[in-house]
């Protein structure tokens, strides 16, 4: 077969297409022809200075493409004077212009032996292929240039499989080449290192331990560079969690985006142990104590900004499982404003921390977004007139506007006992990671009554229950009365999808069946996500609070007595304005921000 390169992908051909398909003008178009020259010239040197290598020209066509040229003039679109030409929107128009489908590839959907196994990385490279999956006998090939046939071709005799080829920028084939080769190659080269034939040591199935003289060392060059990419790896996609789990044969690699759970990599089991040693050295935890659980923390850069790792290791029934939460300060520390508050809630809340003393609860399960509300309240308030005190376990993000104290309970440093010390280090607000106990409590409510603000958690589900919980947990009413300022309950709710967003219609009795109330009749004009590259075809992207805003009011403290019924305190607080949980997500609903099925989720139990 011939290849049609040439042709298909010179300046005047590309142009003519982005023409035709209105991405560009006929004025754009001969502008970018009259500059190619001397854009390739800089777009070349500056692959060369990254290299480290001299400048030669031989190679300059195959680095630098027209298509190249035109991303970096940074022209506006024709069709859309708003947005700019990107190297994505090119390879999109040509797509449809060449009549290929465009694939916008997900890292977390390409299977790692698939993308790895078939072609060499030198080939992949070469030619600016990437294998992304197999089905039916039909290998699916990701490419920049659809018309080198003779590689194709090549590909098809070696997989012996029919090869459909799908149109992919240029940027994310050579990033995902040298991401999924590279990790490729260390975590091959590490298991070969690995050559023992014993029994796994960190499986509760066998019976018998034996030698650990071959274990493989956590300072090898291929373990630091595998666990230095799933470090960045779960920084570029966003992920809040990285889980390593040990299964039997293998060892499972999955990150938390958005609040779901994708499984990334199947990793060799042999190789397991050297990554938790690799990042327990790191963590500076004791990397020879297997048996029971620890905590750590690793601190890293994105972007040039510092980023906590937390890192937490239990033994399971095959070896050691880690979890590491990525505390990014972008969204640990917020304003308050773009939390999710509305404007009545936000003005509400300000009330509370504005005031010179008191209790102030943050209630909801883990992973409600309590710490990002906490963080971001203390950095509104910290000024350097104002000492900010926290007792955390562990400190989740360091900042140093802040005097943080992590518990240590082997060392009598616990959230009870080091309140008593605190209030001798002259603090203007304290703030207690989690009310747990009476005694943890009743210095709470010693420091408030003593002119403090403090802030705590609860686990509670809602804001109304957070003064049963004070009951039950011994605290006198009298003293809730005394100190208590206000409640904030809150969850957190995927928010749809911008790029994708579409509306519907449905009508408020089907919602009604399903438990969601809006106040409304008839049909109501609602959103969601269709799905796409941007959002992993989830319909979703990022996450937004959901909130209960409980005043602790006159009113409220009159009902609150040793037998407070909660919903005596429910009815009272919504008759004073209080939105609940259910009813904030309808609103953020109804506004276009989530959708039902989310609100369903989140607030299921929830009036």
């Amino acid at each position: 077969m011939k290849n049609n390169t040439d042709t298909n992908l010179s300046a005047k051909s590309v142009c003519q297409a982005l023409v035709r398909q209105g991405l560009i003008s006929r004025g754009q178009a001969e502008e970018v022809v009259k500059k190619k020259d001397s854009i390739k010239q800089v777009l070349w040197k500056k692959i060369q200075k990254k290299k480290g290598s001299a400048i030669g020209g031989a190679g300059m066509a195959d680095s630098v493409s027209i298509i190249d040229v035109i991303a970096a003039l940074n022209l506006h679109r024709a069709d859309d004077k708003e947005k700019k030409i990107d190297e994505e929107c090119i390879f999109q128009f040509l797509a449809s212009e060449w009549g290929f489908p465009y694939k916008k590839i997900d890292p977390l959907k390409l299977d790692l032996n698939t993308v790895t196994t078939t072609i060499p990385k030198s080939f992949a490279m070469k030619h600016q292929v990437l294998p992304i999956a197999v089905s039916d006998g039909h290998l699916t090939v990701a490419t920049s240039n659809p018309f080198n046939l003779e590689a194709f071709e090549d590909i098809t005799r070696v997989s012996q499989m029919k090869v459909n080829i799908v149109l992919s920028s240029k940027s994310d084939i050579t990033r995902l080449i040298d991401e999924f080769f590279g990790f490729k190659k260390s975590i091959a080269a590490a298991e070969s290192e690995f050559t023992s034939t014993g029994v796994d040591l960190g499986n509760l199935e066998q019976y018998v331990k034996l030698s650990s003289a071959d274990e493989l060392p956590s300072n090898d060059q291929h373990i630091v560079k595998a666990v230095n990419h799933l470090f960045s790896y779960a920084i570029e996609q966003r992920s809040s969690d990285i889980h390593i789990e040990p299964k039997r044969d293998i060892s499972l690699v999955r990150m938390r985006i958005d609040g779901i759970l994708h499984t990334v990599y199947k990793l060799p089991k042999k190789i397991h142990r050297a990554i938790v040693s690799r990042i327990k050295n790191l963590a500076r935890m004791d990397m020879a104590e297997k048996r029971r659980p620890q905590d750590g923390r690793i601190k890293t850069d994105k972007g040039g900004v510092e980023v906590e790792v937390r890192i937490s290791t239990v033994p399971v029934a095959f070896g050691e499982k880690i979890v590491m939460r990525i505390m990014d300060p972008d969204i640990l520390f917020q304003e308050l404003i773009n939390l999710g508050f509305s404007s009545f809630d936000i003005s509400r809340y300000n009330d509370f921390i504005k005031k010179p003393h008191g209790i102030i609860l943050v209630c909801g399960p883990t992973g409600s977004g309590k710490s990002t509300t906490l963080y971001s309240t203390l950095r509104s308030l910290s000024t350097p007139e104002i000492n900010i005190t926290t007792v955390e376990d562990p400190i989740e993000m360091i900042h140093e506007e802040f005097n943080q104290i992590a518990v240590q309970p082997l060392a009598g440093v616990t959230f009870s006992t080091i309140l008593r010390n605190i209030l001798r280090q002259d603090p203007d607000i304290i703030m207690i990671g989690e009310m747990r106990d009476l005694e943890t409590a009743e210095n709470a409510v010693q420091a408030a009554m003593t002119g403090h603000l403090v802030f705590s958690t609860l686990h509670t589900n809602d804001a109304p229950s957070s003064i049963t919980r004070l009951l039950d947990l011994g605290v006198p009413y009298f003293l809730i009365q005394a100190t208590l300022v206000g409640v904030l309950a809150q969850r957190l709710v995927r928010k749809i999808c911008k790029y994708c967003k579409e509306s519907f219609h449905i009508d408020t009795k089907e919602l009604g069946e399903l438990g969601l109330q809006t106040g409304r009749t008839g049909h109501l004009k609602l959103y969601k996500g269709k799905g796409c590259v941007r959002c992993r075809g989830t319909g979703y992207l990022g996450r937004m609070g959901i909130f209960e805003v409980l005043p602790y009011t006159e009113s409220i403290k009159k009902i609150t007595t040793e037998k407070t019924d909660f919903q005596a305190v429910l009815e009272q607080a919504r008759k004073e304005g209080m939105r609940t949980l259910r009813e904030d997500a309808i609103k953020k609903l109804l506004e276009g921000e989530t959708t039902y099925q989310e609100v369903l989720r989140v607030t299921w139990g929830s009036s």
